[in-house]
């Protein structure tokens, strides 16, 4: 069934995702965000450009949907922007609280984008994702800045690229061109910046960003795939398991003993995963 196409890909995503999101949080606090960006964009293009001209679509970097993917690519830009500033300014939970926020927006943009309407009785498991989210930052959040403001404008912006990731896949079947051209714009655009914000990297500095722009060309890529089997809500839900995947690789690698709140937090952003792939595969039946 379509609804469980993706499953095995969003668990291989869940890897590389996890990956980029703790090495930004470490560039964060050094360098820029154009800094980053230029020279992610420029490894994660060349990644994609390299296996295009190797792969079965060797000259083909043209779009059936120029349009679709120049606005995916600046919402992702966006996004990107966004997203950055908030790892650099808040702890590493909080953003993620509102990272959760990314499926309620995919649901909302999936009705007048891709014409696929969220069933009424996926609402409550879409908002039980996001108490579940919650529930692992039991702490709370206290005061709301800008800070937070950004991260809640990267998760709209970000759930509008993944929708119109979906809208692509429907008539382009190079998958990797939602990966080249939006880093290619990345690229050019933080470029231009780059040169007022330059600072001196050393060995470690070049390996992390390497490291980053590896691990996200492969979690992009994956992502694109999962998009092309599964509706964009059901998937950014299930993106939500890399956290469960943290709390797990705690216990059985650091002994750590999670709370009461993290195992309640993680036992229903699984338990709305699980409900939400099932209502969609009924619908996919209908």
């Amino acid at each position: 069934m379509i609804a469980f196409g993706g499953l095995n890909l969003i668990l291989i995503y869940c890897v590389p995702a996890t990956g980029a999101d703790a090495i930004v949080r470490t560039v964060a606090q050094s360098f820029a965000a154009p800094q980053l960006f230029f020279f992610s964009g420029l490894v994660v293009a060349s990644l994609s450009f390299i296996t295009l001209r190797f792969g079965k679509n060797q000259s083909l970097l043209r779009s059936v949907r120029p349009r679709s993917l120049a606005l995916r690519s600046a919402l992702v830009i966006i996004s990107s922007v966004f997203y950055f500033i908030a790892f650099r300014k808040l702890p590493f939970a909080e953003v993620f609280v509102f990272i959760a926020l990314v499926p309620i927006f995919a649901a909302f943009l999936s009705g007048p984008i891709l014409g696929e309407q969220v069933r009424p009785q996926s609402w409550p498991a879409l908002l039980a994702s996001v108490v579940g989210m919650l529930l692992l930052h039991p702490e709370g959040i206290v005061v709301l800045n800008s800070a937070h403001l950004c991260v809640i404008l990267s998760a709209f912006t970000g759930a509008g690229a993944l929708v119109l990731a979906r809208h692509i896949s429907r008539d382009e079947k190079n998958t990797l061109l939602q990966v080249f051209h939006p880093n290619l714009a990345i690229c050019v655009v933080m470029g231009a910046v780059l040169p007022f914000v330059y600072k001196p990297m050393d060995a470690q500095d070049v390996f992390l960003i390497a490291s980053y722009a590896s691990v996200f060309f492969i979690a992009r890529w994956v992502l694109v795939l999962v998009l092309t089997k599964m509706k964009a809500y059901v998937a950014t839900v299930l993106m939500n398991l890399q956290f469960v995947a943290l709390i797990i690789a705690g216990v059985v690698l650091f002994s750590e003993t999670p709370t009461l709140g993290l195992m309640l937090g993680a036992g229903v952003i699984m338990t709305s995963g699980a409900y939400i792939v099932l209502d969609a595969a009924r619908s996919d039946r209908m």
